[in-house]
């Protein structure tokens, strides 16, 4: 039965119809038009659907969007701010950390809760919080090395190249 979901999405607040327990995944790509979050598995294997709640990266498709009404929900496209590129999603760019770029949304979500967390991670450390995102395309070098990219550059360890 459809109810009235009060959901806070990047900032914005919306209000949208729709079943309690449809997940937050649907919710986002079918009833507000949001593309970051992508469909992979729809049981929490692949990755693809991360979104940050309040700022830890969580799969999308299996939390109910009535459930993360509770939550300040960050999409992919609400990390750009004021039209530029986050730190991470311009690391990613610059590194061409993306192949096919089915994963890249849930590789980015992951690195930035990790770099809200811990803004100097270990190799290992990057690795574990990836470990949730499931990419078969072997650019796994190049996502790392986006990651220590924006986490140089978010803590003022490397300048900004210039064109």
């Amino acid at each position: 039965m459809a109810e009235i979901i009060d959901i806070k999405v990047n900032g914005k607040q919306h209000r949208v119809e729709a079943d309690a327990d449809m997940p937050l995944l649907y919710l986002l790509r079918n009833k507000l038009e949001m593309n970051g979050p992508k469909y992979g598995c729809g049981i929490e294997q692949c990755g693809s659907c991360m979104v940050l709640l309040n700022g830890k990266a969580m799969p999308s498709c299996v939390i109910p969007g009535s459930a993360a009404a509770e939550y300040e929900v960050v999409t992919l496209d609400g990390l750009a701010r004021g039209g530029k590129l986050s730190i991470v999603q311009q690391a990613f760019i610059d590194e061409q950390a993306a192949q096919c770029g089915y994963c890249m949304n849930g590789m980015i979500m992951s690195a930035t809760a990790l770099l809200s967390e811990n803004p100097k991670p270990s190799d290992a450390e990057i690795r574990q919080a990836l470990n949730r995102v499931l990419c078969r395309c072997g650019t796994h070098t190049r996502i790392i090395n986006a990651v220590k990219k924006a986490a140089a550059q978010m803590n003022g360890t490397q300048k900004e190249e210039k064109p």
